[in-house]
């Protein structure tokens, strides 16, 4: 179950199935002004500099660390999950020295962060060996199989099928994510054709696609147990007003972050 939370103005959801700190966090709580008001952490989309800082600034807070002592994503919807550890902590506002759609880690105090605007954010963890990621599930990262790949990663730490859980934090729905014919192909391809209830045919020849269903579909496949599975029902298409959404403006807005951080 996802709950809305509210820690100093930062206005976040968090997922019960995750005992650890983490957040989806919402546009609400930050200092950014005008299209990006007010939670914004893309630090390229034209954002005054001092502005993102400081919102990455009040999540490094929330997460227990400095604002240079978080892991980042760098994200160029592929398949590469990145074990990070404490030589990995970003010097906030400078370049990403790796790209990488997702990262693990079994660093304590070290929060790992992944950034939407309608693709899926997916918080991984294994409370019981100590090990957590944050992934970002684009189509083309999903269809890549990014997931199986943080899986795999996450079992170099010493993490187990049996005791992760994940979260999928909110995202376009099936409501909003019209494609042509290549997206619906793909994942049917990558989940073998397991798809049924994914996949709505508009009489125009769209499909309407459940891509956070698809993600959730494919964490069973590779062996979590649906128990362990937590998936938001919010759509930021929908909720643009609580949300970034690339779809909706058409490209002119800002980011949001989900982060996890082991204790």
């Amino acid at each position: 179950m996802f709950l809305e939370q509210n820690e100093n103005g930062l206005i976040y959801m968090a997922s019960t199935v995750l005992p650890a700190r983490h957040a989806f966090f919402t546009r609400f709580g930050g200092v950014s002004e005008g299209p990006f008001a007010s939670l914004n952490f893309g630090s390229n989309l034209g954002d005054e500099p001092a502005h993102v800082r400081e919102n990455y600034r009040r999540a490094a807070a929330l997460m227990g660390a400095g604002v240079d002592d978080c892991a980042v994503t760098r994200q160029v919807h592929g398949n590469v999950v990145r074990i990070v550890t404490a030589a990995d902590r970003h010097v906030c506002m400078s370049p990403v020295p790796y790209e990488a759609d997702g990262i693990v880690t079994a660093e304590r105090g070290l929060p790992l962060f992944c950034f939407t605007a309608d693709c899926v954010p997916a918080l991984l963890l294994d409370p019981e060996h100590g090990v957590a990621g944050a992934v970002h599930c684009g189509w083309r990262s999903s269809v890549a199989d990014i997931l199986r790949v943080a899986l795999e990663q996450m079992e170099r730490l010493g993490a187990r099928r049996e005791s992760l859980r994940a979260a999928l934090g909110p995202a376009i729905g099936a409501c909003c994510f019209e494609t042509d014919d290549d997206v619906p192909e793909a994942v049917s391809r990558c989940l073998g054709g397991d798809t049924a209830g994914l996949f709505v045919r508009r009489p125009d020849g769209k499909t309407l696609v459940d891509l956070r269903g698809a993600n959730r579909r494919r964490l069973l496949q590779l062996g979590l147990s649906e128990e362990h599975i937590d998936c938001s029902d919010e759509c930021t298409v929908c909720s643009h007003d609580k949300y970034w959404s690339h779809r909706y403006t058409k490209g002119k807005r800002g980011s949001q972050a989900a982060c996890i951080v082991l204790e």
